[in-house]
């Protein structure tokens, strides 16, 4: 068994932790749960700190819960928020938590024999038959309003500089809800610890609390730093909003893209929380990419591993290719792997044109489809300049002022790929 506390902390992942958790994890097998709200039917990239934590507890030889909030999703975490969320129906969370685990058994092992062995539960289950007289009675009294008050959490909604509506009953109850989570959670499992971001310290520690009180239980709680980028923005976020890892949300390609676009110094962080590569690895990748920076070595080890472990090896393979297919130097038939959505993606905010047709099949000469029909180039003597110097190439192969341009060279029969020199691009799109 492994020092889990050891890994988490040289990995930076270690925010808030209660005293003596290291050494309770070091007396034999134990069980821990990281709550997931699901308010959609995919997690995105802000989910995977948690999940990180649950993987590597496993690795170290504990028992991972994942804990998805069918209940709590109906009321909505205070939690780092300044208004109320839009509460869920049954319906929606049971479609959304068949989503989330589908993607949870690609981080845990939720199928093997072992004792250590991941489990997934829903709050809703043991909430559902709760009334509410019984909730106040049972558990409400244990917990005063004044240590609810002196939650972050809760004060922020009340502060009058958070410009905030203030906080409903609905919202206020929630930690009471979650605390008796790991009250069921210890009672009915065993389990001694809570996970989280460090946003939700304060709902841990209800719970830790409320075992104390109603139980003379002994609960732990840790919490990772909630993860920010170097430059300031939102972690997790695109310009297309958060990173999914449904890939119909968020394709392979756009998630390879988003990791491979990270900053040196966000890049030296991620790499220690979101892959499983050991210490000597890491620490050696980070020395390469401070030799020769501009490889980018840590940004393309991250966005492999990520996208191995998320998408599977053929989508990580096609989305190294079609980054190549940008950056490096691809072929016209490579070019033509590329599925429809991809090759939109890839060429995201290039100029494109429309063409009939009919036009093509009685092929298009080159000054033609570069300036008369698309525009590309302004005028027909500047296209026959740029042919003459050899700027010109057609899905990344170099033509001459005699080529003729015919449906062999669609692209899923319908993308034409023009360039003048090495990035000026233009999409040509048949109809």
């Amino acid at each position: 068994m492994k020092n889990f506390i050891e890994e988490l902390r040289w990995r930076g992942m270690i925010q808030d932790i209660m005293p003596d958790t290291e050494q309770h994890l070091l007396e034999g097998l134990r069980s821990a749960y990281v709550g997931i709200d699901p308010t959609a039917d995919s997690l995105h990239i802000g989910h995977l700190v948690g999940v990180m934590m649950l993987r590597h507890f496993q690795n170290c030889g504990h028992k991972p819960y994942a804990l998805i909030g069918g209940a709590t999703g109906m009321i909505g975490d205070p939690s780092g928020k300044s208004v109320e969320r839009n509460l869920l129906t049954e319906q929606v969370l049971a479609h959304n938590i068949a989503g989330i685990k589908k993607q949870l058994a690609r981080f845990l092992d939720f199928e093997s024999n072992e004792p250590n062995r991941a489990e997934l539960v829903n709050n809703y289950d043991w909430m559902k038959n709760f009334s509410f007289l019984s909730f106040i009675r049972d558990v409400g009294k244990h917990i005063t309003v004044n240590y609810m008050m002196a939650k972050d959490s809760v004060k922020k909604r009340f502060d009058p500089n958070e410009n905030t509506d203030g906080m409903s009953f609905t919202e206020f109850s929630y930690q009471l809800i979650q605390g008796y989570d790991y009250l069921h959670l210890y009672q009915e499992k065993g389990l001694t610890l809570q996970m989280g971001g460090s946003d939700q310290w304060g709902n841990i520690t209800t719970g830790a609390e409320m075992i104390r009180r109603i139980l003379g239980g002994k609960a732990y709680a840790l919490t990772c730093p909630l993860i920010t980028k170097a430059d300031g923005t939102k972690f997790g976020k695109s310009e297309g909003g958060n990173v999914w890892l449904d890939p119909e949300k968020t394709s392979p390609y756009k998630f390879y893209q988003y990791w491979i676009n990270t900053s040196d110094d966000d890049a030296k962080r991620y790499i220690k929380i979101f892959t499983m590569l050991s210490k000597e690895t890491i620490e050696n990748l980070i020395a390469q990419h401070n030799e020769a920076p501009h490889l980018r070595i840590l940004q393309s080890k991250l966005a492999e591993e990520l996208t191995l472990l998320v998408h599977g090896k053929e989508e990580l393979e096609k989305a190294q290719q079609a980054s190549q297919i940008l950056f490096g130097n691809a072929s016209s038939a490579s070019l033509k792997t590329l599925d429809a959505k991809t090759f939109l993606e890839v060429f995201d905010g290039v100029p494109q044109a429309q063409i009939g047709r009919a036009d093509l099949q009685i092929g298009l000469d080159m000054i033609a489809i570069l300036s008369v029909k698309t525009g590309f180039i302004s005028s027909n003597s500047e296209a026959r300049r740029a042919l003459k110097e050899n700027s010109i190439a057609i899905n990344k192969e170099k033509v001459a002022e005699d080529y003729t341009v015919t449906p062999a060279d669609l692209i899923n029969d319908k993308f034409i790929l023009l360039q003048r020199g090495k990035k000026n691009y233009f999409v040509v799109e048949v109809i």
